[in-house]
């Protein structure tokens, strides 16, 4: 009798492991179909851009100061070419203090326009401080990458040496785009630094003159003194600190587990009345976010969303697109940006709310990445961002549910089949 049952859980155990290893099997081949589905993509995405490059020029309209009740200033800028003009004037004529945040810092011309009057003005005994990511910024040349001693660099989490690779936190990346000039002058929104982003790129940043600017001098000081290196300084600087409940700077910090952008854009949706404009590079909602954005569609709130036709990561554009129908059925509107990236990441709700910043709309930016948006309630700056977005409407297609809906099997298929990689974008 023993030895039967003995026998019989025998039996069992090994239809457990044999489930096990088919489990395993079926796992690592349809993660292998993934793995060249992506490659495949990815190979297809660069042949149609070396065949057709970026069209020459896009849709973009200066925009005049705002002046807040405060006092304080805000100035739109979509185009690089004025932007970067604006910043390098800034820098020039510092007298104190330069902080300069980027994601990306390319090698190129821009950039060493950028570290070169950098290097002037620390020369001149201003103090300069940069922080360029690590993993972004892999690419770039390490020559480029070591900047003058006159400048103090924060190269956040390089990959090299085995306790970089090893180090789990590397997954949370410095994905701000920031420049504070004196505490009297900031710079925040999805420009990176490269000539490339000057005018190949549409984009969206603004300019932050007064008090507020103090805010964000504080985001890069705290992130500074937490994350440097032993051979950087820590930053001290007392300032009078701002308190404009119109004008606030949210940003999400993964080490401490705070999350404010995600919950802000959930929060405005939420109170949305009339209509939500949202323009984003990389559109992946989780499900919060589209059921916000499903309700106040249902509630008769004019929901319109403007993502790039084909953005410079295609697997996040695929990855969006198995979220169209859900969307499309519930009255929203979707546009895809024509022949050029848009990178942008705005929106403007109900003509009173708006943010800009440096977080997309996907997982990575609203819970791993170290993001921070300007959120703003001025109908004033509403209204430029409502003109922005119509502007950029004239370079877009709308996608109606008909359309979407007769695209075919082949895309259909793919979609499906990439569906589980959202959780990591």
């Amino acid at each position: 009798m023993v030895s039967e049952i003995l026998g019989a859980i025998n039996v069992v155990r090994r239809a457990f492991a044999e489930v096990r290893r088919l489990g395993v099997r079926l796992f690592l081949a349809f993660t292998g179909v993934q793995a060249v589905l992506v490659a495949g993509l990815i190979a297809l995405a660069e042949i149609r851009k070396r065949r057709f490059g970026p069209s020459d020029g896009f849709p973009w309209e200066e925009q005049p100061e705002v002046e807040l009740d405060s006092g304080g200033m805000l100035k739109l800028y979509s185009f690089g070419v004025k932007l970067y003009e604006s910043m390098l004037e800034e820098i020039e004529g510092a007298e104190e203090a330069i902080f300069v945040g980027t994601f990306i810092w390319k090698g190129d011309e821009m950039g060493k326009r950028f570290v070169e009057a950098l290097r002037r003005k620390a020369q001149e005994g201003v103090k300069v401080c940069v922080i360029f990511d690590g993993l972004a910024n892999v690419g770039v040349p390490p020559s480029f990458k070591q900047f003058p001693e006159e400048i103090q660099t924060l190269h956040f989490r390089p990959l090299w040496g085995p306790a970089n690779l090893a180090n789990p936190r590397n997954v949370f990346r410095y994905h701000r785009h920031t420049m504070i000039v004196d505490g009297k002058v900031g710079f925040v929104g999805g420009y990176n630094i490269g000539s490339l982003y000057e005018a190949g790129w549409r984009d969206t940043h603004i300019k932050i003159r007064g008090w507020e600017a103090r805010e964000l001098e504080n985001d890069f000081v705290d992130f500074w003194n937490s994350h440097r290196t032993d051979d950087l300084e820590p930053i001290k600087i007392e300032r009078r600190r701002s308190w404009n409940p119109a004008v606030v700077f949210r940003r999400n910090d993964p080490y401490l587990r705070i999350f404010p952008i995600r919950a802000m854009y959930i929060e405005a949706m939420d109170r949305a009345n009339h209509h939500i404009y949202l323009t984003h590079a990389y559109f992946v909602p989780d499900r919060a976010m589209r059921a916000g954005l499903i309700e106040a569609a249902k509630r008769g709130v004019d929901v319109q969303v403007l993502i790039p036709r084909d953005s410079n990561h295609v697997t996040a554009d695929w990855l969006a697109r198995r979220h169209f129908h859900e969307l499309l059925s519930a009255g929203a509107r979707i546009f895809r940006y024509k022949h050029i990236m848009i990178h942008s990441k705005t929106a403007t709700i109900d003509g009173v709310w708006s943010t800009v910043g440096t977080a997309n709309i996907d997982r990575y930016s609203m819970l791993g990445n170290y993001e921070i948006n300007l959120e703003v309630y001025d109908e004033r700056l509403a209204d430029q961002m409502e003109r922005m977005f119509a502007l950029d409407k004239t370079n877009a297609d709308e996608l109606t549910l008909e359309k979407w809906e007769s695209r075919p099997l082949p895309s259909k298929v793919v979609e499906r089949a990439l569906a589980t990689l959202s959780p990591l974008v």
